[in-house]
C-alpha cells in the first residue's frame, strides 16, 4: 500500500509526496539561475574592462564573491519572517523567483549600475525562495515520517542536476558571445523554475499554504516601515557610490561581514530567550548552534570553489584534454556532476541504515575533516604550481571529489534536522537562520581571500585546511553533549 501524506496524498514521486517533483523542478531551475550566474561572477570582476569586464583585482573580486554569497543567505532570515507571519512559504517561494528573474535580466544589460542592481535583487528574491522551498519540502511530511531525509537528498539532487547544466551552458555564453549573454541566461532559467511552480501549485496540498503565525497589523505595518527604511538607506548609498565611482568601498564590504557575523548571533540569543519555546524547543535550539557553527565553517572553505579554485582553474591548471581546451567556468559543473551520482547512494543508504546511521553531529564531523583535507590536498598542488607551471587538473577533480562526499554527509543532512529541531513557532525563521551559517562562511572566507595576495598559495590553503580539521575533532568530543540537546531528534 502506498505510503500517505500529511493531507492524505498517496506518495507519487519516486515514493514520496506528489509535491516534492514540483519543489524539485523549481529548485532545479532556480539554481540553474543561482550557480550559473555565480560561476562567472569572479571571472567577469577580475576579466579586463578591454575584455568586457571590470579590471578588478583577485583579492577584492574574491570579497566582493564572499560578501556576495553571505548576503544570498543573509536576507533568508526576513525572508523567513515574511512567510511565517505574512505571506505562508509557498508564496515566499513565488515571489522571491519573480524577483531573483528580474535581478538577472538586469545583469543582462551592460550597464555597471544595473549589473550591481540585479545583484541586490537576486540577494533579495533568494532571501524569500531559498529558505521557504526548503521549509516546504519539510511540510510535505508528517512528524515522524521515515522518508523526510531521503526525500531532502532527493531534492538537493534537483539543486544539483540545475548546477551541473548552468556552468556549461551560461560559461559557454559569456565565453563565446559575452558575460551578459550568460547573465541573461541564468534568467532564463529562473523563468522556467517559475513556470514550473505555478503548473504544479496544486500538488503542494496544503504545505505552505498559510502562515505558521501569522503577524497581527500593528506588526506588518511595522514591518513596512522597517524595510521601506532599508530600501532609503540602500538606495542613498549606492547613489553617492555611483557618483563617486566607490562601487567596490571596502569599507562596505568590511561592513557587511560584520553584520553578517553579528546578525545570527543576535537572532539565536533572541530565540532563546522567547516565552514562546518549551523546555524541549530551547535545548533544541542550543544544539542547532553547535551545528550551526560547523556548518559555517564547512562552508567558508567549500563555497571558495567559486572563487580561488575558480581562478585556480583559470590561471593555474592545464585544461586541455583530448586537443580540446576545457572553459575554466566548466569545472563549477564537476560538484554537481558528482552529486547526482553520490546523492541517491547516500539516499539509499541513510534509508538502509535506519537508526544505525551516524547521528547528526557524526555526519558533521566527517563533513568538517573531509573539506579540511580537500583544502591541505590543494596546498600540494599549488605547490606544485608555484613555480608558474600549469598542473594536471585530477588535482582539482580529487578535491572537489572529496569536497562532495563531505557535503552530502553535511548538507541535506543539515536542511533536514534544522527542519526537525525547529520550534513550531519559528519554522521559517529557524530555516531562514540556517542558511545564515552559509552566510557566516562566506563573509568570513570572503575576508579570507583578501589574504591570497599576501600569503603564498599553498600557505593559504595549508592554514584554512588544518583550521577546519581542528573544528571537527572539537566537534568530536562534543557529539554526545549536542545529542542530549537534540532530545531524541537524530
Amino acid at each position: 500500500m502506498a505510503q500517505r501524506t500529511r493531507d492524505g496524498q498517496a506518495g507519487s514521486f519516486l515514493g514520496h509526496p506528489p509535491g516534492l517533483a514540483t519543489l524539485f523542478g523549481t529548485e532545479l531551475w532556480e539554481r540553474f539561475s543561482f550557480y550559473g550566474m555565480r560561476t562567472l561572477l569572479v571571472l567577469f570582476l577580475t576579466a579586463a574592462v578591454t575584455e568586457g569586464g571590470l579590471g578588478l583585482n583577485e583579492g577584492l573580486a574574491i570579497a566582493i564573491y564572499g560578501v556576495y554569497n553571505a548576503m544570498i543567505y543573509l536576507t533568508a532570515l526576513p525572508g523567513g519572517w515574511v512567510a511565517d507571519r505574512i505571506l505562508g512559504t509557498r508564496r515566499a517561494v513565488l515571489y522571491g523567483g519573480v524577483i531573483i528573474a528580474a535581478g538577472h535580466y538586469c545583469m543582462a544589460v551592460p550597464s555597471t549600475p544595473l549589473f550591481f542592481t540585479g545583484l541586490v535583487l537576486i540577494m533579495l528574491g533568494t532571501g524569500l525562495l531559498k529558505p521557504n522551498i526548503s521549509a516546504t519540502v519539510g511540510q510535505l511530511y508528517g512528524e515522524h515520517d521515515a522518508r523526510r531525509d531521503a526525500g531532502f537528498s532527493l531534492f538537493y539532487m534537483g539543486i544539483n542536476i540545475g548546477a551541473f547544466f548552468s556552468p556549461l551552458v551560461c560559461g559557454w555564453l559569456a565565453l563565446n558571445l559575452g558575460w551578459h549573454w550568460g547573465f541573461g541566461a541564468a534568467g532564463v532559467g529562473m523563468t522556467v523554475g517559475l513556470i514550473l511552480y505555478v503548473l504544479g501549485w496544486k500538488r503542494l496540498g496544503d504545505a505552505g499554504e498559510r502562515p505558521g503565525n501569522p503577524a497581527t497589523p500593528a506588526e506588518r505595518r511595522r514591518a513596512l516601515l522597517y524595510a521601506l527604511a532599508a530600501v532609503v538607506v540602500v538606495g542613498v548609498y549606492l547613489a553617492v557610490d555611483l557618483s563617486t565611482g566607490g562601487l567596490n568601498s571596502n569599507l562596505l564590504i568590511n561592513l557587511l561581514t560584520i553584520v553578517a557575523v553579528v546578525v545570527p548571533a543576535v537572532y539565536f540569543a533572541g530565540i532563546l530567550r522567547s516565552p514562546q519555546l518549551r523546555p524541549e524547543e530551547r535545548g533544541r535550539v542550543r544544539a542547532l548552534v553547535w551545528l550551526f557553527l560547523a556548518s559555517a565553517v564547512f562552508w567558508m572553505i567549500y563555497d571558495q570553489a567559486g572563487s580561488v579554485l575558480n581562478l585556480f582553474a583559470e590561471d593555474r591548471t592545464d585544461r586541455g584534454l583530448l586537443g580540446l581546451n576545457f572553459p575554466a567556468p566548466w569545472f563549477q559543473s564537476v560538484n554537481p556532476l558528482l552529486i547526482i551520482a553520490l546523492a541517491p547512494v547516500f539516499a539509499a543508504l541513510w534509508v538502509r541504515l535506519g537508526s544505525r546511521q551516524p547521528s547528526t553531529p557524526a555526519k558533521f564531523v566527517y563533513a568538517l575533516v573531509g573539506v579540511g583535507v580537500s583544502f591541505l590536498i590543494m596546498a600540494l598542488a599549488a605547490g606544485a604550481a608555484s613555480g608558474g607551471e600549469r598542473v594536471s587538473p585530477l588535482w582539482l577533480l580529487a578535491v572537489y571529489f572529496i569536497q562532495t562526499v563531505a557535503e552530502l554527509a553535511l548538507s541535506p543532512t543539515g536542511l533536514s534536522v534544522s527542519t526537525k529541531l525547529a520550534p513550531q513557532a519559528f519554522t521559517g525563521q529557524i530555516l531562514g537562520v540556517w542558511f545564515l551559517s552559509t552566510a557566516v562562511g562566506d563573509a568570513v572566507g570572503g575576508q579570507a581571500g583578501r589574504y591570497i595576495e599576501r600569503l603564498s598559495l599553498p600557505t593559504y590553503f595549508l592554514t584554512l585546511g588544518l583550521a577546519a580539521v581542528v573544528v571537527g575533532v572539537v566537534l568530536l568530543f562534543a557529539v554526545p553533549r549536542v545529542r542530549r540537546l537534540m532530545g531524541g531528534v537524530e
